[in-house]
């Protein structure tokens, strides 16, 4: 009997090798329809050059499903399930965080634990507490894979803000001295709330109580610091701290104006993009608070009934591969930092991250500091519903 080449490096291979032999074999000639948010360009291209790459040495097509809320999706893998549609789903790979992540969890809707099985993983730490293996506080347990970071980052005008702070703390002094030229967004909005969570994580007394749902006697004593920190930085914000920017574009558009010297971001490379379309001025810089910042990390799951497993597998060991990490943190194509660890790459693979295209306002990743990460949700809802009880008339 003849053995197919294929066979015979499997049989040749450790297990865990012959295993994604398997995989990969089955994965040809499949369609992964990954479902995720469709609202960036930049986004969206990098996705149809990942289903161009994997067509071309994978045999896997991927389409992109774009979606304006990943709830959309969740919900079409309920509806399949209310019908008895326990395979052949329409939702092979999700792009998904947080809350919809969970609520997929609970309810038994994600693919059994994946993420070991990828040849690629070797390259994350996935130790219980690593960003990589929760998700706003909530234990990924193998049911989503990583493929690109989000961090909390601060933008400052250099030509007028030479010194900017340099811990929350520090916002304090920073504004007594130059008052009226920092402010926030609203904390209704997601970026004014983190501004208000990097805060409390720097100031608590206690950060692990963040890890958990929040409680009255929890929420007292690790608020305690914040609000007097606040009441202090209050007077010295932006038209006295009696209004705020919407959100981080309005922030941004001050920024640019003149009017404020500092704004936020959750994308370390925006900035950067943002000089080069012309939207802030090239003195533009980015930093963070000493001790790291706000950090998450954007997953792709696998439904529990996707028509193409092996596929969904196939695309999300390749997201995770050094090559793509590296192309997708390149300022040129999507600016997004890699979710691998600096330590597990070998010389060839930290060569590629080093040669990457710079620029003035574009941070490296050590630049960044450690990532810290977000409070348990329910910490949230309280945080701004208190201060909104404080601070609004």
């Amino acid at each position: 009997m003849k053995l197919s080449l294929a066979l015979v490096l499997s049989l040749l291979a450790p297990p865990a090798l012959a295993d994604w032999q398997q995989t990969l074999d089955a994965a040809r000639g499949q369609t992964v329809y990954w479902n995720a948010w469709g609202g960036d360009a930049r986004t969206n291209a990098f996705i149809a050059w990942v289903g161009e790459q994997t067509e071309t040495h994978y045999g896997v097509s991927v389409v992109q499903v774009k979606l304006s809320d990943t709830a959309e999706a969740v919900t079409r893998v309920i509806s399949e399930k209310a019908a008895g549609q326990d395979a052949g789903g329409s939702v092979d790979l999700i792009w998904i965080n947080g809350p919809n992540f969970l609520a997929m969890k609970q309810q038994g809707l994600l693919h059994r634990p994946f993420v070991a099985d990828l040849p690629n993983a070797r390259y994350l730490n996935l130790g219980p507490t690593s960003p990589a293996s929760v998700d706003f506080t909530v234990p990924v347990d193998g049911m989503e894979s990583p493929w690109r970071l989000a961090r909390f980052v601060f933008t400052y005008d250099s030509a007028r803000a030479s010194e900017p702070p340099r811990t929350m703390a520090g916002f304090v002094d920073w504004a007594a001295a130059n008052p009226g030229r920092v402010t926030h967004p609203d904390p209704s909005n997601f970026m004014g709330a983190t501004f208000l969570k990097q805060a409390l994580i720097e100031l608590t007394p206690d950060t692990t109580a963040l890890q958990q749902p929040v409680t009255d006697a929890a929420f007292d004593a690790a608020t305690a610091p914040l609000w007097a920190w606040y009441d202090a930085l209050r007077p010295n914000l932006w038209r006295g701290g009696e209004t705020y920017p919407a959100n981080e574009s309005v922030l941004q558009q001050l920024l640019n104006d003149g009017e404020v010297d500092i704004a936020m971001s959750f994308d370390p490379a925006s900035t950067a993009a943002a000089i080069a379309d012309g939207l802030l001025p090239d003195t533009t810089r980015v930093f963070v608070p000493v001790g790291g910042s706000i950090g998450n990390i954007s997953f792709v799951s696998i439904p529990y009934n996707a028509a193409n497993v092996e596929g969904a597998e196939v695309v999300a060991n390749f997201l995770l591969d050094p090559a793509t990490q590296a192309h997708m943190q390149n300022i040129e194509v999507l600016g997004a930092f890699s979710v691998l660890d600096p330590a597990r790459l070998d010389e060839a693979a930290s060569n590629a991250f080093a040669a990457l295209p710079t620029a003035p306002a574009l941070p490296t990743l050590a630049d960044l500091g450690p990532t810290l990460l977000e409070p348990h949700a329910s910490w949230m809802t309280r945080l701004t519903e208190e201060w909104a009880r404080r601070y609004t008339k």
